[in-house]
């Protein structure tokens, strides 16, 4: 299936879960700023979980096809449309020749995948199809998505027509107006934070600002206050990591983000917690929570379980919708004999 940009939208660029393994030679991951969503995405078309998709931002593209193919749109509810009628978020569309994908406008979030059947088919740099536009490098040309371009899908499952309809269920949905607290599990530099700061940020609402974008979310309100100063010898960012530089304005490390960093860090956001961030547009305001290490790794075993009961409910779908289209005898009927008992066969394909 082919796909042709007639409005690139806001910020759309390929991603998948990212560049690792090179962060060492300076090279960020980059990839989905929404990890969970995505994969949930690619389970629904039948993917492995990090094929890569189309991530749009607030305003999504207008996309042409040619071909045919199952998609779906994962994540932010962006008024994911085909052909004018709209489809909205996690519910599976087949695509014909001819189709046009388009979006209403932002509901509720503001990142969305677009995950079609067999993935965006772009080279592949360093291990990934993610666009790390910075050095403009992976995705289409290292850039987002421009009016022209031409992208093509992988090889699908033979079967992708039998997945048509699947949605995932209301209770299985991520919520995203949800205004739980942002979770963190702080780490070593703690003690660079006075326990007046630390009262102050998980006591406090912050506000996210427009300042905010793929490498990371800034915050404004009340200032963290430092034991004596904000800088430390450079050492590694990882994903999620909440920085406090010298202003004391909180500041949590995204998909973008550079592989070291000379600040403090109080502690990394729990994934489930990243998910939230990244869904929030600048003004939403959040609170800050310290959990256990225990509790992070929960949230992740609560993840992967969705995962696999996803997977599942997939498969009975397609396993529900596929019947047999034509009943073709091969060979017509045949005798034969075990153990002395002689039987009549009759063999046929069955497709």
């Amino acid at each position: 299936m082919e796909l042709t940009v007639k409005k690139a939208g806001m910020l759309t660029t390929v991603q998948d879960l990212g560049r690792w393994g090179y962060q060492s030679s300076g090279v960020p991951v980059a990839g989905a700023m929404d990890l969970p969503a995505l994969r949930l995405g690619n389970l629904m078309v039948g993917n492995e979980t990090g094929a890569a998709a189309l991530e749009a931002t607030f305003m999504g593209p207008e996309l042409s096809v040619s071909g045919e193919g199952l998609a779906v749109c994962a994540g932010a509810e962006l008024g994911f449309s085909v052909n004018g009628r709209e489809i909205g978020s996690w519910l599976n569309v087949a695509l014909k020749d001819g189709d046009v994908i388009s979006f209403k406008g932002p509901k509720c979030g503001c990142r969305a995948y677009i995950c079609f059947a067999g993935g965006v088919d772009v080279p592949v740099v360093m291990g990934s199809r993610s666009t790390y536009t910075r050095a403009k490098i992976g995705g289409c040309e290292g850039r987002a998505l421009k009016t022209g371009d031409v992208l093509r899908t992988g090889v699908q499952d033979a079967r992708w027509r039998s997945a048509e309809g699947f949605s995932l269920p209301q209770e299985l949905k991520p919520d995203y107006k949800s205004d739980r607290p942002l979770k963190i599990i702080t780490g070593l530099q703690q003690d660079a934070f006075t326990e007046a700061g630390l009262a102050t940020l998980f006591g406090s609402e912050y506000t996210v600002t427009s300042e905010s974008d793929r490498m990371g979310c800034r915050f404004e309100g009340p200032s963290v206050e430092h034991v004596k100063g904000a800088d430390i010898v450079s050492d590694a960012i990882p994903l999620g990591a909440v920085q406090i530089p010298g202003h004391g304005m909180p500041i949590a490390m995204l998909a973008d983000r550079q592989t070291t960093g000379g600040y403090t860090k109080v502690g990394v956001l729990t994934q489930a917690s990243i998910q939230a961030l990244v869904q929030k547009i600048p003004g939403a305001k959040v609170r800050f929570e310290r959990v256990s290490m225990e509790t992070a790794v929960a949230e992740l075993r609560a993840e992967k379980m969705l995962e696999d009961k996803v997977a599942g409910l997939r498969c009975a779908w397609c396993a529900k919708s596929a019947a047999p289209e034509t009943v073709r005898p091969l060979s017509g009927r045949l005798r034969i004999t075990v153990n002395g008992v002689s039987y009549d066969v009759t063999c046929e394909e069955i497709r």
